[in-house]
């Protein structure tokens, strides 16, 4: 397998720019930049070969590959952990089932799934395409407190897609909006009486 990167002997530039710890900062031959590397008992590592000229660490290299790795690994678990739930909606859907696949939605955003939901359009159904766009916008609507808009409403072939992403991560930040200054107080005949 190829390595990743190229250390050592294996860096075909004149020049390299050296980074890091334990060195002066600064652009040096690569012969230079080797000894330093070797009076360390360490490798010169190219980590960025696009720079001019190339950017390099010493540093040792099994340590760092180990790390990347371990970096990797970590985004990939975490990438996994997004699961995407799939509401499926009729352009006729009444407002029960409408209210049902609502709840069950509401579910999933709170345990942090995104949501894909879409309008299955049959036969000649597909002349109700704007029924399906509305449908999906109320969905959108009843959930903004959860959810925001990844995608809005799109048809593809006989199916509108929309997805959702919840807020959780969000609402964790921004704190809830206080009520509107012109927000009229309840009546006090409905306020309860305070104990004299």
């Amino acid at each position: 397998m190829e390595e990743p990167f190229k250390i050592n002997q294996k860096i075909t530039a004149r020049e390299v720019r050296l980074v890091g710890e334990n060195i002066e900062q600064g652009v040096y031959s690569v012969d230079q930049a080797r000894r330093m590397a070797q009076e360390q008992n360490l490798d010169l590592v190219e980590i960025s070969p696009t720079a001019v000229p190339p950017v390099c660490r010493i540093i040792d290299y099994s340590k760092f590959k180990y790390e990347q790795k371990k970096r990797t690994r970590e985004m990939k678990a975490k990438a996994t952990k997004v699961v995407v739930k799939e509401i499926r909606f009729g352009p006729n859907t009444d407002e029960h089932d409408f209210a049902f696949k609502l709840k069950h939605a509401q579910e999933f955003l709170k345990e942090g799934a995104k949501i894909k939901a879409y309008v299955h359009f049959v036969g000649r159904s597909i002349v109700f395409k704007e029924r399906g766009e509305i449908l999906l916008l109320k969905f959108a609507q009843a959930l903004e407190d959860l959810a925001k808009v990844e995608q809005l409403p799109k048809l593809e072939g006989k199916r509108m897609f929309l997805y959702l992403a919840p807020k959780v991560a969000l609402a964790t930040v921004k704190p809830k909006p206080a009520a509107p200054k012109d927000a009229t107080p309840a009546p006090k005949e409905a306020q309860p009486k305070e104990a004299q």
